[in-house]
């Protein structure tokens, strides 16, 4: 274990600092969900969006889950990259941990998650955002969960695609579906019954609920205990389904 951990740390640094000088990739990373900010979120300002929460505590955590729900799912592009230059050969013949390899990936992930939505919700603030403190660290915790999951089946998908010409039909028809199930843009309890029962088998839903629940201090309803237990089951199953197929890809 203590050889895992610090192979996770070099790897860690290695993407982090790789990251860090990628500056356009930083700041355009952050247009898509900003621009929801800014021009979805005045429209519903005065609409009533269910429940006692202010609109913007029902779209900002919506936004959140958006942004770690589509930046951790392309994540498995720069692998696909490095495959086709010979990185990954590279390192298959250094004694780092085959697991490091992936977990430094994922973890550099969850910081540039975390970095961007603290971003966001400053941003938010600004717009009229008014949330607990607490809230929003629950907040931010779900959306590094989400990433560890969601980054992790995504280099593992990488590994066994040969190009992104064939990685993002992949993510799209996964990420979209999900998306507009899981009410990220709006509550499901605002659609019709049916739509809102398919949304129940969208474990995302969950997640997208929680956080709204965690941004409007209502921590008893048993929304946040239930985002907890699905986004607890999802990062176990991927993370282990994840880094099985990265191993079997010879990573």
């Amino acid at each position: 274990m203590p050889h895992v951990v610090s192979d996770t740390a070099l790897i860690f640094g290695r993407y982090a600092r790789q990251t860090l000088r990628s500056k356009p990739a930083l700041i355009f990373g952050m247009v898509q969900p900003l621009l929801f900010l800014v021009f979805f979120g005045p429209l519903l300002t005065d609409l009533p969006l269910g429940g006692r929460a202010s609109s913007w505590q029902t779209v900002v955590p919506g936004i959140l889950v958006q942004l770690g729900l589509f930046s951790a799912s392309f994540t498995g592009i720069g692998l696909i990259l490095e495959r086709r230059t010979g990185v990954i050969e590279r390192m298959r013949v250094t004694p780092v941990s085959r697991l490091a390899l992936l977990m430094g990936r994922v973890l550099k992930d969850v910081v540039l998650l975390l970095v961007q939505s603290l971003l966001l919700v400053c941003v938010a603030v600004v717009l009229g955002l008014r949330a607990p403190v607490l809230g929003v660290a629950i907040g931010f915790v779900f959306v590094g969960v989400l990433t560890i999951s969601l980054a992790s089946l995504s280099y593992a998908l990488a590994m066994r695609v040969a190009s992104p010409q064939g990685f993002a039909p992949v993510i799209n028809s996964i990420t979209m579906p999900a998306m507009l199930l899981s009410g990220i843009l709006l509550p499901m309890s605002l659609g019709p019954r049916w739509l809102d029962i398919a949304s129940h088998f969208v474990p995302f839903r969950y997640l997208v609920d929680g956080v709204r629940a965690a941004f409007a201090g209502e921590y008893g309803d048993g929304k946040i205990a239930l985002a907890s237990l699905v986004a607890s089951a999802l990062a176990v199953v991927a993370v282990t389904l994840g880094a099985r197929l990265f191993r079997q890809a010879g990573a």
